[in-house]
């Protein structure tokens, strides 16, 4: 596996394989459909989702963070030949963290590559179709990005749970404890 040193920190990084990269384009498209599937969306609405999913190897440093598996970054972007405000519009980047999922990969044996990214970018994408249909804003308090962490994880099992993909039960498995089994977000709302 190839390695890549962060500009700021001068810690070598492990990045994906040519061969993890591939399982990884796989799993995007993969994710792609279901979550279209799921939330109903034509492909001209699909279309104005406008994201783009990244790895290590195309991401700047400010865009590179520890812990999470991956973190979705919102960007506000315009035509190159549009000078009116009003043409400007959001614009999403997954940052795949090659970093943390390659060592979470090789500490649980029973993981496999294609279904665990197959879930970190289904969860993902599912962020942004909700921020998309204006069922979650972008800048939640922190009590309510927790409540949205639980709704997206729990949609995510929705989605995947009846999907055939060789590998996935044990991700679903590993997701429901380290997530505590995502409990109902009226629990969180207690606190």
């Amino acid at each position: 596996m190839g390695k890549t040193r962060q500009a700021n920190g001068h810690k070598s990084l492990e990045r994906f394989s040519a061969r993890q990269l591939q399982m990884v384009n796989d799993a995007v498209s993969t994710a792609e459909e279901l979550v279209c599937n799921f939330y109903k969306m034509s492909a001209s609405q699909w279309l104005r989702l406008r994201y783009d999913v990244k790895t290590l190897a195309d991401l700047r440093p400010d865009e590179i963070v520890y812990g999470p598996f991956a973190q979705v970054i919102r960007y506000e972007a315009r035509r190159k030949d549009a000078s009116l405000g009003s043409s400007a519009y959001d614009f999403y980047q997954i940052c795949l963290q090659d970093h943390a999922i390659l060592p979470a990969l090789n500490r649980f044996p029973g993981l496999a590559t294609f279904p665990f990214v197959l879930y970190v970018v289904t969860h993902e994408l599912i962020h942004i179709v909700r921020f998309f249909k204006f069922l979650q804003h972008f800048d939640a308090s922190p009590d309510e990005r927790l409540a949205e962490e639980v709704r997206v994880h729990e949609r995510t099992h929705e989605i995947l749970g009846s999907v055939q993909v060789p590998g996935i039960k044990e991700v679903l498995g590993f997701y429901r404890q380290w997530c505590k089994k995502c409990e109902p977000v009226d629990a969180l709302r207690e606190y």
